[in-house]
């Protein structure tokens, strides 16, 4: 019998093809964030005291949760691919949804900490935002840009998890074919990579 390692390695099996283009778009997508990164920078060095000042009010203990939550569903999806290499489709989908479901307490806790923020009147062009120094203006505007982009790729990231656990049931990923669960495990990890990045810039900075 064939091993999963020489059906991924047949001519034509598309699973080199789907890899390196996978790699192609997640090199396209650290460029994007690399240029908001090199924009904080700036910034920072420019007005450090200011970019000091206005992290004092991120709420650390609700960034690290994140932070450890982010880590475990990526520890979660890297274990749903190994499951399904070696055919426990059941196993697979609980880490899937377990991944999801990480993804979706991430987003809540999210949600909560903006909220935070607007209902204190600190959000792009407020009144009170507005009167603070030009470096606090500019810390928050990253922050929301930067955090909500990272935001947005987080519910793509658990909308395309959700349609990986729907194959995984029909058996279109299976111990054969599980090159798109691979790539998806990719996106997350990158996703998860961005936030590693994120935390320290907006939490740490103190």
């Amino acid at each position: 019998m064939e091993t999963t390692k020489s059906r991924a390695d047949e001519p034509g099996s598309g699973y080199e093809g789907a890899k390196l283009g996978m790699w192609f778009f997640l090199i396209t997508e650290l460029l994007f964030f690399g240029g908001m990164f090199l924009l904080y920078s700036v910034y920072r060095s420019k007005y450090s005291q200011d970019f000091h000042t206005a992290a004092l009010e991120e709420n650390l203990l609700l960034g690290s949760i994140n932070t450890v939550i982010l880590i475990t569903s990526s520890f979660t999806m890297a274990l749903s691919i190994t499951a399904i290499r070696k055919g426990n489709k059941q196993l697979s989908s609980l880490l899937q949804a377990g991944t999801m479901l990480m993804g979706g307490i991430f987003l809540v806790n999210k949600y909560f900490e903006w909220s935070a923020k607007i209902s204190h009147g600190i959000y792009p062009d407020s009144v009170l935002l507005l009167k603070r120094s030009s470096g606090e203006i500019l810390f928050y505007g990253l922050y929301y840009v930067m955090t909500g982009i990272h935001a947005l790729h987080v519910i793509i990231g658990i909308g395309v998890i959700g349609v990986m656990l729907f194959f995984t049931r029909r058996e279109i990923i299976n111990r054969e074919s599980f090159v798109k669960l691979e790539n998806t495990g990719l996106y997350w990890h990158f996703v998860d990579i961005i936030w590693i990045y994120l935390f320290p810039l907006f939490y740490l900075v103190t």
